[in-house]
């Protein structure tokens, strides 16, 4: 039984104090006391006396478990493999393998592979299980039964001591109940360290986003120069043959991948942004409530289709009609995969976003001014122009901010759209790249981070970071320079 077998116990239990905390509330209020809180704080007091500690032991050994099983695994290698990492790590999932086999034996089968009397492979292929990599040594027997142990005695801890936990402080918190115990303040500081902890949780992960990709940034800005990636035009990861003094190096220049990504960007935000604004104006100002309970929900639709549906959409129709009727005939391509193809179908995927959002944005401007404006004379047009849109820009520019985020992290698209070609050019029916295909290609298949050709991804990911962060800085001073008006 697993982690969310115990949870459903532990909620079980939770639910058992509940009731027995409002059943002692309530004999205490039938008795002539006069509780300073009610019988549904009571009974949450007790709820939470059952909650936190078991929810805090599960926490606990959960993280503690890997690293002090995984420690102890390792302890029965060899010292030569303990110090090679790489070859360490392999080991360890061969051990992983072994442990599971072993578990499909019996004791006296498994003591016979203990004591080397009988091979384990060809053991377990008369039982149907491959057991693939290198050969079994003793030790990786050892270090296997060492693994089976441990998790057995780490999941029998786990619910003895969170089941243990659980009624101690039910009891503990049932006890408490008292007519002078303030239940409800003690509720509410509960309540109100829930939140903060969700709080923290936001907080602590956007760091340790941050910093995850700034120490694997750094590591790699010690084997290539700044200067040469942010300023480089030539992308070529792979290493270039050794020069006169020895020294190998990689050509990792970002300008042809941050001109790709800002080139398919433009183009999508051009053709999403009118279209999404202007069906936004009209669903909000003109639409009969008929038309908007029919156009809404068909233009939302567009938000659920997955990316590579619409990278389908682009390599299969959109990418032939742009290269046969433009391409083609001015000269300017052969190819299907271009940045307008990208660009189009990407505009199209993040229509919903600008559209929907700026809707209920504009939806929300007072009718107040609406009718200010009307009874000064204007029109719903000139209402529209000069009144609705400049209450609602705040809005409607968080919405842009929202968009454009989305293309600029898009990746399926532009790998079926847009091709992979790493080039800087003003011609928008040739093939390019963006940073979030490169940081996929260069993470895929199987990779250790001590290379540049692999940590070149953090840098790419840190530096799309500081342009969407730098975005959203220069998008929040115009909100507030132009909210100032209507506050």
């Amino acid at each position: 039984m697993g982690v969310s077998t115990l949870i459903l116990v532990v909620l079980a239990l939770a639910a058992a104090g509940y009731i027995a905390g409002r059943m002692k509330a309530k004999a205490m209020e039938r008795a002539g006391a006069r509780p300073h809180s009610r019988s549904g704080f009571h009974a949450a007091h007790v709820m939470n006396w059952v909650l936190l500690p078991s929810l805090a032991v599960i926490v606990l050994i959960v993280i503690a478990r890997p690293i002090i099983v995984d420690n102890a695994v390792r302890a029965e290698f060899p010292a030569e493999l303990r110090q090679d990492e790489t070859q360490s790590n392999l080991i360890a999932g061969m051990v992983s393998q072994i442990a599971g086999g072993l578990t499909l034996l019996d004791e006296g089968e498994r003591e016979q592979v203990r004591v080397g009397l009988v091979p384990l492979r060809p053991l377990l292929a008369e039982k149907g299980v491959a057991l693939g990599g290198a050969d079994i040594e003793p030790f990786m027997v050892r270090a296997a039964d060492t693994l089976n142990g441990l998790n057995s005695t780490f999941s029998g801890a786990l619910w003895l001591l969170t089941i243990l936990a659980a009624v101690i402080g039910g009891a503990l918190g049932w006890l408490q109940i008292k007519p002078e115990m303030r239940a409800r303040n003690r509720v509410e500081t509960v309540i109100k360290g829930v939140l903060i902890a969700a709080s923290a949780i936001a907080i602590l992960t956007t760091v340790g986003i941050v910093f995850s990709m700034l120490s694997e940034s750094l590591r790699f800005f010690s084997m290539v120069s700044p200067v040469n990636f942010f300023f480089g035009s030539t992308w070529d990861p792979r290493f270039a043959a050794a020069d006169s003094t020895g020294d190998e190096g990689g050509q990792y220049g970002l300008l042809p991948l941050l001109w790709g990504t800002a080139y398919i960007s433009i183009i999508a935000l051009i053709i999403a942004v009118p279209i999404g604004l202007f069906s936004a104006i009209y669903m909000a100002e003109y639409a009969s409530k008929r038309v908007r309970g029919i156009v809404k929900p068909i233009i939302e639709v567009l938000a659920g289709i997955p990316t590579i549906v619409y990278g389908f959409f682009a390599l299969v129709t959109v990418g032939p009609i742009i290269r046969d009727a433009v391409a083609v005939p001015l000269g300017l391509g052969s190819s299907g995969s271009s940045v307008m193809t990208a660009g189009v179908v990407m505009g199209i995927m993040i229509i919903p976003f600008i559209s929907s959002l700026s809707d209920d944005i504009i939806n929300a401007v007072p009718q107040s001014l609406r009718d200010g404006s009307y009874g000064l004379g204007a029109t719903k047009s000139e209402t529209v122009r000069q009144v609705v849109l400049p209450a609602a820009l705040p809005g409607i520019v968080g919405a842009v901010l929202l968009a454009a985020s989305r293309a600029i992290g898009e990746t399926m698209i532009v790998v079926l759209a847009a091709g992979v070609a790493t080039r800087i050019s003003l011609n928008p029916f040739q093939e390019m790249t963006t940073i979030t295909v490169k940081i996929v290609s260069q993470l895929t298949g199987d990779t250790e981070f001590t290379s540049p050709q692999v940590l070149v991804a953090f840098a790419l990911g840190l530096t799309l970071f500081v342009v969407t962060l730098g975005l959203n800085i220069y998008a929040l001073h115009i909100v507030r320079k132009y909210r100032e008006q209507y506050d």
